[in-house]
């Protein structure tokens, strides 16, 4: 065999090696690919999923909270607390009641203001108390969203869920 043909046969099966790596490699790019479009497909759902379970990506635009009354409890080693806001058309009452465990006795304050609402945003200004103004309004900024067909407005600063009485009252 003269030089020629070795150079030649050594070469050839040079290039059959890397166009057969080519293939392989174009092959597990296209399974990979195949892969990741599975996976961001679940991924998405997921992410949609959680997104709703918070109150982000709802769209409660058409949801009527008109009449209704949202209740907060808290709970603290020597008193309860509840809060209530009632929404009436634009206007709305902010109530604060105090229950003493030691005593059992209740005290309340009673506020009233207006909302605004943009989209799933409700923004709550009470600058009245007991029908006489106060320097300093009570201002609450809640996000509704609906979990498991039960409204809730959750407080954007503090985390704060009010759940709607009339789902409540259901159970």
């Amino acid at each position: 065999m003269s030089g020629c043909k070795i150079l030649a046969k050594l070469f050839y099966k040079h290039i059959y090696k890397h166009i057969h790596m080519r293939k392989i490699f174009v092959g597990l790019l296209f399974f990979g690919a195949l892969g990741l479009k599975a996976q961001y497909g679940t991924m998405n759902e997921i992410l949609t999923r959680l997104e709703e379970r918070k109150g982000i990506n709802q769209n409660l635009e058409n949801v009527n909270i008109d009449n209704k009354k949202f209740v907060f409890i808290k709970d603290f080693d020597d008193h309860t607390e509840r809060d209530f806001i009632i929404i009436k058309g634009k206007n709305a009452t902010y109530v604060e009641v105090f229950d003493d465990k030691a005593t059992g006795e209740s005290s309340s304050n009673v506020f009233t203001g207006d909302i605004i609402r943009k989209k799933n945003i409700v923004s709550l200004r009470a600058d009245m108390l007991e029908n006489k103004r106060v320097p300093l309004p009570v201002t609450k900024t809640l996000l509704l969203t609906k979990q498991k067909d039960i409204l809730y407005l959750i407080d954007v600063n503090t985390k704060d869920r009010w759940i709607d009485e009339a789902s409540y009252s259901k159970k």
